[in-house]
C-alpha cells in the first residue's frame, strides 16, 4: 500500500493547482468590479502618468504683493487659488459653490495673466492681495482666520479647487472678467450700470436665495453736514433729501437729482461708504438714515447666491452658467500655454 502514496499525494497536488490558477487569475478582476478601488490604485501609483494640463499648470506662478509686508511673494496657480476662495467666501458654504468661487478665482487671476496693461505694482507682482484684486492669505494666515476649524475647512475648500483644476470660464474662446461679489438685492446688474462697459456675458438675472442672507440688508446714519461734504451738494430747506430719477436693471439707484444736482447711484454708495446702491433714505432731525439691500458692486456671480443655487441641488457648472450669461468651462491648457510663452 505505502507504495501508492506518492502518486496520490501527486494527484491531489495536481487537483489542487487545477482548482487554484483559475481563482488567481479571476481575483483581481473581481476585486476591481466589487470595490472600484484596483483601478484608483493604479492611477495613485503610476506617478508617471500627468496630463499636459497639469504639467503647464505647475509652471505657473502668481506674483502677489503683499501689502502689509510689502514685498512680492510667488506661488503656484493653485495654491494661490486656494488661499483665494478661503479668504473670499464662507468656509461654511456648500462646498459646489466654493467650486465655482474657485473657478472664478482661476479664470480672474488668468484674465490678468494675459492682460497687456501693467499692474503698476512693484517688481513683477500681477495682483495685491486686498480687494482691490482679489483677497488672497497664506496657509498661517488661514490658520489665524479659521482657528479650530482650519483642518476640516481647508481640507473642504482645497477639495473644491482640485475638482476644478485646469479650468476656466471663457465666453468666444477668452477667459472672461469673472466678476462677483457678495449679496444682490434679488438682482445682479448690467455691467454698463457699473462700469459704463456692456459686457455680453454680465447681465442681470434674478437672484432671490440672497434675501437669506445676513448682508441683505444694512442702516447708516450720517449728519446732515456730512452728507452734504461727501457728496459736494447742499440739501434744500425742506424735509427732502433728492428724487431718483432713473433705475437700473438691477433694480438700484442709477441716479439722484439732489437739489439741482445729479449725483450717479454708484458713486452716492463710494462717497457715502454704503454697502449697495440699491438704497432708501430720510431725514431724521440733523441726520440722514440710509438703508440699504445687498451687498457689494452687483455685477456677475452673486456669493450668496451661489450658495442658495448649491443648497438647491444645483452644481458648480449649474452656478456658472446662470450668473454668467452665454459662456463655457474649458480647460486652461492652451490658455496657459500663452501665458508661459510671455515670459
Amino acid at each position: 500500500m505505502t507504495k501508492f502514496k506518492p502518486i496520490i499525494a501527486l494527484a491531489a497536488l495536481l487537483i489542487f493547482i487545477t482548482l487554484l490558477i483559475p481563482s488567481l487569475l479571476v481575483l483581481p478582476f473581481t476585486e476591481d468590479k466589487v470595490t472600484g478601488k484596483l483601478g484608483e490604485q493604479l492611477k495613485k501609483g503610476d506617478s508617471s502618468v500627468e496630463t499636459a494640463s497639469s504639467s503647464t499648470q505647475s509652471s505657473i506662478e502668481v506674483a502677489v504683493f503683499r501689502m502689509e509686508k510689502k514685498k512680492v511673494e510667488k506661488l503656484p496657480l493653485e495654491e494661490y487659488v486656494v488661499g483665494v476662495v478661503a479668504s473670499e467666501m464662507p468656509r461654511q458654504f456648500e462646498k459646489e459653490a466654493l467650486k465655482a468661487q474657485a473657478l472664478a478665482a482661476r479664470t480672474y487671476i488668468v484674465n490678468q495673466m494675459l492682460s497687456k496693461k501693467k499692474s503698476g505694482l512693484p517688481g513683477d507682482a500681477l495682483v495685491t492681495d486686498t480687494v482691490e484684486h482679489q483677497v488672497y492669505k497664506d496657509k498661517e494666515e488661514i490658520k489665524r482666520t479659521f482657528k479650530a476649524d482650519y483642518n476640516w475647512a481647508i481640507k473642504k475648500i482645497t477639495e473644491a479647487v482640485n475638482e476644478t483644476s485646469g479650468q476656466i470660464i471663457t465666453y468666444e474662446g477668452t477667459p472672461i472678467d469673472a466678476s462677483f461679489f457678495s449679496t444682490s438685492n434679488g438682482f445682479t446688474e448690467n455691467s454698463e450700470d457699473i462700469w459704463l462697459t456692456p459686457i455680453p456675458y454680465l447681465k442681470s438675472v434674478e437672484s432671490p436665495w440672497d434675501l437669506k442672507s445676513p448682508k441683505f440688508s444694512d442702516q447708516k446714519v450720517l449728519s446732515i453736514s456730512e452728507f452734504e461734504s461727501k457728496l459736494g451738494v447742499k440739501l434744500p430747506d425742506d424735509s427732502t433729501i433728492g428724487t431718483v430719477t432713473e433705475r437700473t436693471a438691477g433694480k438700484r439707484v442709477g441716479k439722484v437729482e439732489i437739489n439741482g444736482k445729479v449725483v450717479k447711484g454708484k458713486d452716492v454708495r463710494e462717497e457715502l461708504g454704503l454697502n449697495s446702491t440699491d438704497f432708501t433714505w430720510k431725514r431724521k432731525g440733523d441726520n440722514i438714515v440710509i438703508n440699504t439691500k445687498g451687498y457689494g458692486h452687483g455685477v456677475g456671480m452673486s456669493q450668496y447666491g451661489a450658495n442658495g443655487m448649491a443648497a438647491e441641488g444645483k452644481n458648480y457648472k449649474d452656478i456658472i452658467a446662470y450668473y454668467y450669461q452665454g459662456v463655457e468651462i474649458a480647460d486652461s491648457e492652451n490658455v496657459l500655454t500663452k501665458v508661459l510663452a510671455k515670459k
